[in-house]
């Protein structure tokens, strides 16, 4: 997010009405959000002044009825925070927009509080779990489950409840590397079972998958 609070966003989406719809809500944010371009194909995300947005709202279905799960996974291996905005409902497709790393998945039949709320969070890096994505990861059953050590699950937990590593190490009276050291590794052992979790959004959303905290705890 910029230095003067202000986060930056970029629209894919190939519907003008949506855009517009979502340029009024952002320009009336408090704290401000500030559209800064807009397009029909993820192509705006990879040029100025798309490509310097702190966030990417990303319609999954642009041309035709084909996810566009590949364009998803390219914003995402590039360290984009993507949240897709989109009309699906269904727990598979945000299933698996989240294992492909999107911060937070919405369906356009939610209202533009919970877009805004969502826009806000991943400018500042923090966990949001608007509901439709709340509900597919609340009944997620899937087996894919890593084992995690007691420890590991303490200091995860932990850092979901603070602003802060440095918070966790004074809590849980271990150092800011051994706090990294924990959480690197339940990144890796999630890697290991097909499910990436690059930022600490998608670690809410696998914890709360697997029971690990409940959405009424964060």
């Amino acid at each position: 997010m910029a230095n003067n609070g202000l986060t930056t966003v970029v629209v894919v989406d190939d519907h003008p009405a949506i855009v517009s719809g979502l340029e009024a809500w952002c320009a009336a944010a408090e704290p401000p959000v500030r559209v800064v371009d807009s397009g029909a194909t993820p192509a705006v995300a990879w040029t100025d002044p798309g490509l310097s947005a702190d966030v990417i709202v990303f319609d999954l279905q642009l041309t035709g009825q084909v996810p566009a799960y590949a364009d998803l996974r390219r914003l995402v291996d590039a360290g984009r925070q993507v949240i897709v905005y989109t009309m699906r409902e269904d727990r598979d497709t945000i299933l698996t927009c989240l294992d492909l790393g999107a911060f937070a998945y919405l369906t356009k039949t939610e209202g533009p509080g919970h877009l805004v709320d969502a826009i806000q969070a991943a400018g500042r890096n923090l966990p949001c779990t608007p509901p439709a994505m709340a509900r597919a990861i609340s009944t997620d059953t899937r087996p894919d489950r890593p084992r995690l050590t007691p420890r590991e699950v303490d200091v995860l937990v932990n850092w979901f409840a603070c602003e802060s590593k440095e918070m966790v190490g004074r809590k849980l009276g271990l150092s800011v590397r051994t706090v990294n050291s924990y959480i690197d590794r339940v990144r890796i052992r999630y890697a290991n079972v097909g499910r990436p979790a690059s930022t600490k959004a998608a670690l809410v959303a696998r914890a709360i998958q697997d029971g690990l905290v409940r959405l009424d705890e964060l």
